[in-house]
């Protein structure tokens, strides 16, 4: 693991003609943000000097004439590849202090730090294997984004039925050279939609990753003359776009979803960790699924993870078990995208299954839902909401996840949340201009 010292990336500008230095963080819906300066201007940032108008932050807005200090880490310091390689562009992740130097306790990324440093303290560490889908539609002639795409391929398919190939090629290229891990790319089930997995890491370090990897995705599309959206349902017709992803957890270097002594088999740590996932993904929804259009990647009875059940196979299942046991034994959660922040999601996912262990909580098996054919109720089996709006009120009214996000974040988060469903609400829509303006 890289450990930068303060010297050793000012060496490292002069050494490889840096010119300008990307300042970046997340505001509260994963946005990423920047403020870019000359190399002139290091030491300063170094020294904790540069600061931004929190007003118009998402998250930080409604304080007033709150001024935020970014602290960059140094351990995320890298040259852009895209940009010139004379008088390079070089970036950092930073994190948001208060003027009286302490951290802003409503910034995801520290939130997320905070949910790892309380699990270390309980012995435990973990490590996600996020799996990443998105589309690659076609620009108009003036460079905006369609959902408009001319190949017709499937899942695993190759050129030249996968007419994005080589765009997908040179992002895991680009990825490499940023430093990101990838395990494996591919096309997925839907025209135009595409996989790139990370190697599994330690979950603060992927968060940084998925957002240096969305910022890449973008990035070299454009160069293809394409748009890479992470949108969870652009077109109605074909399956949405997740972010699946995979738990390990580790506690004194080994990971305990494995059985001890029983090979295939997972531990009671494993099932009390998916307990806790399965009895918090309602009120973790508006995390996991923040958007309109989340849930309309979630409708049911489309073999999408909507139940409240874990599984091998079961496609309705929020939860799988890869096959894959021994030490790489993991949890598969199949309910977000990547639409969501990922700091957000592992903060909360990661407390969930803590808390699972602490209470011990048995989860349901999809085999345990009721046998309709016997008449046989054996447990009930409860669904992730159905829109934002259900997705709200069970975040609202979770005291649990205001002790994990904090109350501050809470309150802005679902402000903002209800505001977006009130703006969809009043839309007239074409849908309802064809079934009714004729005939009511």
């Amino acid at each position: 693991m890289k450990n930068y010292t303060r010297e050793e990336i000012l060496q490292m500008a002069e050494e490889e003609d840096v010119e300008f230095i990307r300042l970046q963080f997340t505001d509260m819906y994963g946005i990423l943000k920047n403020i870019a300066i000359t190399v002139g201007e290091l030491p300063r940032a170094l020294d904790h000097k540069c600061m931004v108008d929190g007003r118009f932050i998402a998250g930080v807005e409604g304080n007033k004439e709150i001024d935020l200090y970014l602290y960059p880490d140094l351990d995320t310091f890298v040259i852009l590849p895209w940009r010139p390689q004379q008088r390079k562009v070089a970036r950092m992740f930073c994190d948001l202090y208060c003027p009286d130097g302490t951290p802003y306790r409503s910034s995801s990324r520290y939130i997320l730090k905070h949910v790892a440093e309380e699990a270390r303290q309980e012995g435990y560490t973990c490590q996600v294997d996020p799996e990443c889908e998105f589309f690659l539609f076609h620009s108009d002639d003036n460079g905006l984004p369609t959902t408009v795409s001319h190949e017709r391929a499937g899942y695993l398919d190759i050129s030249p039925l996968d007419l994005g190939e080589n765009a997908r090629r040179d992002m895991v290229l680009t990825l490499a050279d940023l430093g990101i891990e990838v395990e494996s790319s591919h096309h997925e089930t839907a025209p135009a939609q595409h996989e790139i997995d990370f190697k599994c890491g330690e979950i603060n370090k992927i968060a940084d990753c998925i957002m240096t990897f969305k910022m890449a995705v973008r990035t070299i599309a454009k160069r293809h003359g394409l748009h890479a959206t992470f949108m969870p349902k652009p077109r109605a017709e074909v399956d949405g776009s997740g972010m699946h992803v995979n738990f390990c957890l580790y506690k004194n270097g080994k990971n305990i979803f494995e059985a001890e002594g029983e090979s295939g088999k997972l531990s009671e740590e494993a099932y009390y960790f998916i307990g806790g996932l399965l009895a918090h993904s309602r009120e973790m929804a508006l995390i996991t699924n923040p958007l309109v259009n989340s849930y309309k990647r979630l409708a049911p009875g489309c073999g999408v993870p909507t139940e409240l059940t874990w599984s091998g196979d079961e496609q309705s299942s929020v939860i799988r078990v890869p096959s894959a046991m021994g030490t790489e034994t993991r949890i598969e959660l199949r309910s977000p995208d990547a639409a969501s922040n990922p700091y957000l999601v592992f903060a909360v996912c990661l407390a969930a299954g803590l808390d699972g262990i602490k209470r011990k909580i048995y989860p349901i098996e999809a085999s345990d839902r009721s046998d309709a054919e016997n008449g046989e109720q054996v447990q009930k089996v409860e669904y992730l909401p159905e829109n934002l709006k259900e997705a709200i009120v069970f975040f609202e009214q979770s005291s649990w996840i205001k002790e994990v996000l904090g109350n501050e974040f809470c309150e802005k988060y679902a402000e903002a949340k209800k505001d977006e469903w009130l703006r969809y609400s009043r839309q007239v829509t074409a849908w309802e201009v064809e079934n009714y303006l004729y005939r009511v």
